[in-house]
Order: C-alpha cells, then sequence, then structure tokens
C-alpha cells in the first residue's frame, strides 16, 4: 500500500501545468468542432429563408423564426393519410423490432457464451464475419428472401431481420463472457430453471449492454424508410413521410430543415440519458 500511495504521489507532482492546459484546449478545441454540425441542425430549423442560402453559410442564427415549424405542421395536416398512421408504423417497427433484437440477441449470447455445443466456435465466427458485409452487399439476398416468404409490403418485412443483426450479438457476447461461470452454477445448484438465470442474474448484470444495443437498435430502425420491402403508402413510416414533404425544392429547404432536426433529436436524447451505459459498453467490448 504504501508503494502505491508513493506511486500516485509522484505521478502527481511530476504532472505539468501546461500540458494540463494543452489538453484541456484540445479536449474543447474537438469538442466544440465536433459540436458544429449538431449545432447548424439545430439553428437551421430556425433560420429564415435568406438565412438558409447565405454563402458562406452561418452556424447561428440572427433572426429566428418559428415558421419553417408551422410550413411543416401545414404540410402534415394536407396529406391523404393521416400523419399519426404514418408515426404508428414507425413506432411499431422501433418498439417490436428494437425489443426483440434485444431479446433475441441475448439469448443467443447466452447460448453460445455459457454452453457447450457443437459447432459453437464455428457458428461465433461466422456471426463476426457477418459484420464485415455492408447492408449494400446483402440488399438483393434480403429481398428474395422476402418476396418469397410473402412479406413484401408488410411491416414484418422490417422487423424481424431487425431481430438478426450480428452486431447485437457480438456486443452482448462480449459482456456476457465476464460473468463468473461459479455464479451460475449456484444458481443451478439452488434449483434454478436457465429461464430464471437468464433473466434475474444474466440481464441485470449485462444491463450497460443491452441498453447500448437498444439505442443503436433504435437509431437504425428510426431512420428506416422502408423504401425496399414497403410500396404501399399506408404501411409507409414517418421517415419517409418527413422527407417526401422535405423534397419540393428550394422552396421547402425551411422544412428540410426542421425534418433533420426531428430526426436528429430524438435518438440524441435516448444518448443523453445513457451516455454513461454506451461509454462502459464501448469500453468493455473494445469497440472504438
Amino acid at each position: 500500500n504504501m508503494k502505491i500511495d508513493f506511486s500516485i504521489r509522484r505521478m502527481k507532482i511530476s504532472r505539468s501545468a501546461g500540458g494540463d492546459i494543452f489538453l484541456l484546449f484540445v479536449l474543447i478545441t474537438t469538442g466544440l468542432f465536433m459540436a458544429i454540425p449538431l449545432v447548424y441542425t439545430i439553428t437551421g430549423a430556425f433560420k429564415p429563408m435568406n438565412e438558409l442560402f447565405l454563402y458562406p453559410p452561418r452556424i447561428l442564427v440572427r433572426n429566428p423564426t418559428l415558421d419553417n415549424f408551422k410550413d411543416l405542421f401545414i404540410l402534415m395536416s394536407e396529406t391523404w393519410i393521416p400523419i399519426t398512421r404514418y408515426l404508428a408504423n414507425s413506432l411499431l417497427i422501433v418498439v417490436l423490432g428494437t425489443g426483440g433484437h434485444v431479446i433475441i440477441s441475448s439469448m443467443g449470447a447466452y447460448v453460445v457464451c455459457k454452453h457447450q455445443f457443437p459447432g459453437k466456435r464455428f457458428f461465433s465466427e461466422m456471426v463476426v464475419l457477418s459484420l464485415m458485409f455492408a447492408a449494400e452487399v446483402t440488399a438483393i439476398p434480403n429481398f428474395l428472401i422476402m418476396s418469397k416468404l410473402g412479406w413484401i409490403n408488410t411491416l414484418k418485412s422490417i422487423i424481424v431481420p431487425a431481430w438478426g443483426y450480428s452486431l447485437g450479438f457480438y456486443l452482448m457476447s462480449r459482456f456476457m463472457t465476464q460473468i463468473p461461470d461459479v455464479l451460475l452454477e449456484a444458481a443451478k445448484l439452488d434449483g434454478a430453471s436457465e429461464f430464471r438465470i437468464f433473466w434475474t442474474i444474466v440481464m441485470p448484470s449485462v444491463k450497460p449492454a443491452w441498453l447500448t444495443l437498444m439505442i443503436l437498435s433504435f437509431q437504425q430502425l428510426w431512420r428506416d424508410q422502408g423504401g425496399r420491402f414497403i410500396y404501399k403508402e399506408v404501411l409507409k413510416p414517418l421517415p419517409y413521410a418527413l422527407q417526401q414533404m422535405a423534397s419540393g425544392g428550394l422552396a421547402r429547404q425551411g422544412v428540410a430543415a426542421v425534418v433533420g432536426l426531428i430526426m436528429m433529436i430524438i435518438p440524441i436524447i435516448l444518448f443523453v440519458f445513457n451516455q454513461s451505459k454506451i461509454v462502459e459498453t464501448m469500453t468493455t467490448s473494445g469497440i472504438d
């Protein structure tokens, strides 16, 4: 203990005030630079038309207005399909897709990490390998599968594939490997079933992981416009409707700015409330 205290004391004494100031300056500068797109998106929603087309563009707004929000509200009220239907479609996709993804990924990771079965290593390596494939690579096979199943023009074509995102399995497995096996063995000796062990011991222990997974899945599904699988207007999600309202040329640039703010603000709110859990997950799993 004395050695540890002495090393800590020496480290504190040898720290340079100039170095601390330099690091603080670098952090503040980097933070401000990274915040520019966020600030620009927020202020852009309140800019009048003459400020939206200024060059070079201004980050801050000089004459804030709510006309862009009013224009978007008018466009929403004039849609031949109620905007609440688009919103209901998006909520159904996000809730069922995210919930199913978290549960299935957690169950799969629990089986692979804490049980022995033939082909376990091969299965794990294939899941990790699937992370290398971009969505564009699997677009045609996914469409053919949805077509064979008869799921084209149904919300299932977006919800069910979301359950199998391999990133969720990877995150959950990296966390579950840290749960001591003796803890699970003790629960089995006490007569706990696999289902009870999973819900009362495993899931609370990996809470940071599944909270992070929930946010990542929400962000992906919230932006989904259903363009590849859904062609009926009545089944389209909210991002599609907002994007169509904003695609009216130069006259709707203000509406487009508000749409960008709406699509961004909800995932940011979820991130803010769970920021500590996300940082803990990324640190533990080794993801940069």
